[in-house]
């Protein structure tokens, strides 16, 4: 018999020794027969600091996932890494040069992605610290990068198949322009934020006529760059204006008068600007007409220096010429009404600037075609959606997909493997020697060649992730045996960043499917359902729960708070509770080790001799049952409470209590056999303190269960064990309807039912 445990449960003694003899268990068996094989891509972290709740929750719900179908013997793989992530990592690493009183614009290109990669170092450890004192049973020794030189080489790869297979593109497209980062961004890296604003109502007079037309906008500085006045065709009030041409105040330039079905009759004035080259819906307005887009705009958010824009606001800042150009339309009595009004302004989500649309030359992936596998994938079910509302979320976008503007004006990043000739001669090759040979044969002077400066978007390697961390474009042990993987688990608000164009990349690289289940998992918020900030004061450190509570506590309240459809309010109570519930089982195993349990009775030599024996050994077989059901519909929920009810209300709460009344060696060596079995089956969920208490009650412990199928079970013994539960049930809520106390004794006459002599000694529980 081992020394019995402290009487007080401290996981900080105990989770880094647990973690670090465990490690041994990760590891990847290539040698392996994977008839029967699961794995799993971690969703890269970014290298931008440290993780979060939300990344707590996911690593947590895939460690289950993965210790659950490693304890089941199926050949199992957990793909880890990070991510370069560009744009957000560019901005984080320029605020810690900052700090160092180092100007970033100082720095050439190559100095500062020197910064970004000793930022990148510390920044990965910290994130697999976190992620291993969380119990993230990975194999590490299997991490990649996205800017690994594996990693570069498939990027690289995708890019010059795409081109030349004619879906990759070069062209001048209306983008969303990010001034203070200076470059485009995606359409799903904007936040829409509704704001108070002003409707300004000009007149613009029309040509040999003494009459104006009053157009409606909320952006008059870029009235510079109009190529159209718009009107409805069914409004009477302009129907004798179509055709007209009117002049753009402070300018001699003409615009004609158009009718259009963009212009809402019931909106403003009814007539609006049209300015293809900086508003996206004018686009589409100016691609129905035949009209052509002016840019009146620089990369900084600044009017032109140009004979377009009046020299009283040329080259000014938009809000500072806003101001000026209001105010002067005010003063020449140009401006008719203001408006206040409530709408949407687009900010980029990393600089928190405004966004200007804007027409620049970007590198485009036609998305269009790539999307109609991906949504045959999910609607024959190939790819299942978790809960499956989700689907339609992922067609919704699928079926509207536009474009995807691939190409960033940033440092940090891939590089578009292009290069240019001197008459804009493009030339797509793994490196330069290749772009070398390749300008030989086209008679382009070497020499001459430039290299594409813009990097591709981070979302385009992410895409690569299910099948470039395994080795592709090379064949590997790795996609041989992983590839598709089994499932990922991911929050919803990047089904379109990165769920969808895995997907996409995934059939057209791999001809297959990256994943066959899709696990969309809730939104961490704090306990009064608030979105969890650093300006709001109300963001919680992983670390520092598990510091206070433990890493068991912290998962096993994320599991189960883990309701679908439903949003997580997660305070420091819940984990609290989680503790307390740990500390039961804790206490559990105290208590049977003082009463001189065998735990390591072989189950041959176990006999069911009384109807508590069947019925123990039955809400096992359920409890193992359930769990594996639970595991298959992701209700990780499910799980934890099935955790509870076994634990507490049945071993505990009862059978536990049992020993104490009948006392018998056979009896308590079943005892030791079910609670054993309860740890190996909770261990996915709570690692540390099951395989502690595992290590302390048998020395050469298993984390395989028994094969509760080969205990023979007599059903009416168990259901007979059942009814006297529920008549215990119902005296003790007779005793706490007459406000008795659960240890106070009442007196019962006529109505104790006749249960058997085997089971009358158990009636005491009711009293």
């Amino acid at each position: 018999m081992n020394s019995i445990i402290d009487s007080r449960y401290d996981p900080n003694l105990f989770e880094t020794e647990i973690y670090n003899k465990s490690l041994v268990n990760f590891k990847v068996d290539l040698c392996k027969n994977n008839n029967n094989y699961f794995s799993i891509l971690m969703p890269p972290p970014n290298v931008t600091g440290s993780l979060h709740l939300g990344h707590a929750l996911n690593c947590t719900l895939q460690d289950i996932l993965v210790r659950y179908n490693r304890q089941k013997g199926n050949d199992t793989y957990w793909q880890p890494g990070v991510d370069h992530a560009g744009i957000a990592t560019q901005i984080v690493v320029e605020k810690w040069l900052e700090k160092q009183c180092i100007d970033y614009k100082s720095l050439s290109n190559e100095a500062f992605i020197q910064k970004v990669w000793e930022w990148k170092r510390q920044s990965s450890n910290d994130i697999v610290i976190q992620q291993k004192a969380l119990g993230c049973s990975a194999p590490w020794e299997y991490s990649r990068f996205t800017m690994d030189e594996g990693f570069i080489k498939s990027v690289t790869e995708a890019f010059i198949i795409l081109y030349k297979d004619g879906l990759i593109y070069k062209a001048n497209r209306l983008v969303n322009w990010d001034t203070k980062l200076e470059t485009a961004i995606s359409d799903l890296e904007i936040k829409n934020v509704e704001e108070n604003g002003t409707l300004w109502y000009i007149n613009y007079k029309i040509v040999n006529k003494n009459q104006y037309i009053t157009v409606a906008t909320t952006r008059p500085e870029t009235m510079f760059g109009d190529v159209a006045l718009a009107v409805n065709s069914n409004d009477n009030r302009y129907k004798d204006l179509i055709g007209n041409y009117a002049y753009i105040p402070y300018t001699n330039r003409k615009i004609p008068i158009i009718a259009d079905e963009h212009a809402d009759m019931e909106k403003g004035s009814g007539c609006v600007k049209i300015t293809p080259a900086h508003d996206f819906n004018d686009f589409e307005v100016g691609k129905r007409h035949n009209l052509e887009s002016i840019t009146i705009l620089d990369k900084h958010g600044h009017l032109l220096n140009n004979e377009l824009i009046p020299d009283f606001i040329r080259g000014l800042y938009l809000k500072k010429a806003r101001k000026l150009l209001v105010e002067k339309l005010r003063n020449d009595e140009l401006l008719v009404k203001e408006e206040q009004i409530k709408h949407f302004v687009p900010y980029g989500d990393r600089s928190g600037t405004v966004i200007e649309p804007m027409i620049t030359e970007q590198w485009f992936l036609n998305a269009k075609e790539l999307s109609k596998k991906a949504i045959e994938a999910v609607k024959t079910g190939k790819i299942k959606f978790y809960p499956d509302k989700w689907k339609n979320t992922f067609f919704d976008w699928m079926n509207n997909i536009q474009p995807w503007c691939i190409s960033r004006q940033i440092k940090w990043g891939h590089r578009i493997p292009v290069w240019y000739g001197p008459n804009g001669e493009i030339i797509v090759a793994r490196n330069e020697e290749e772009a070398i040979i390749e300008a030989e044969k086209l008679c382009i002077d070497k020499n001459k060649l430039t290299k594409e400066t813009d990097v591709l978007d981070t979302w385009f390697s992410s895409a690569l992730w299910p099948f470039a961390t395994m080795g592709w474009p090379d064949k590997s042990e790795l996609l041989n045996k992983y590839f598709p993987t089994s499932t990922i688990i991911t929050g919803f608000d990047i089904i379109f960043f990165w769920i969808s164009r895995m997907i996409m990349m995934s059939l057209y690289f791999m001809k297959d499917i990256p994943f066959k289940d899709i696990y969309i998992h809730a939104l961490v918020r704090d306990d009064k359902g608030q979105k969890m900030s650093k300006s709001k004061g109300n963001v919680i450190n992983p670390l520092d729960l598990m510091k206070e509570f433990g890493a068991d506590a912290l998962r096993y309240t994320l599991a189960f708070l883990s309701v679908p459809g439903r949003d997580i309010k997660f305070g420091r109570e819940n984990v609290k509770v989680s503790r307390n519930f740990i500390t039961k089982i804790w206490n559990a195993c105290r208590f049977l080790q003082t009463q001189n349990v065998n735990f390591n009775v072989n189950i041959s030599n176990i006999q069911l001799k009384h109807p508590i024996h069947h019925w123990i050994f039955s809400k096992l077989r359920e409890f193992k049952i359930g769990i594996e059901s639970d595991i298959k519909e992701y209700r990780f929920d499910y799980i934890t409470h099935r955790m509870q009810v076994f634990l507490r209300d049945q071993f505990c709460d009862f059978f536990v209590e049992a020993i104490k009344l009948q006392n018998d060696d056979n009896t308590k060596n079943i005892a030791g056999i079910i609670y054993k079995e309860f740890l190996k089956l909770s261990n996915p969920v709570i690692p540390f303190v099951t395989e502690y208490l595992l290590s302390i009650i048998d020395n050469n412990y298993s984390l395989n269960p028994i094969n509760i199928e080969e205990i023979e079970i007599d059903i009416n013994k168990s259901e007979k064990i059942d009814n006297i539960i529920d008549w215990i049930h119902n005296v003790r809520s007779i005793k706490h309807e007459f406000g008795k106390e659960s240890k106070e004794y009442i007196t019962v006459q006529n109505n104790i039912p006749n249960f058997g002599e085997d089971c009358n000694v158990l009636i005491k529980l009711a009293f």
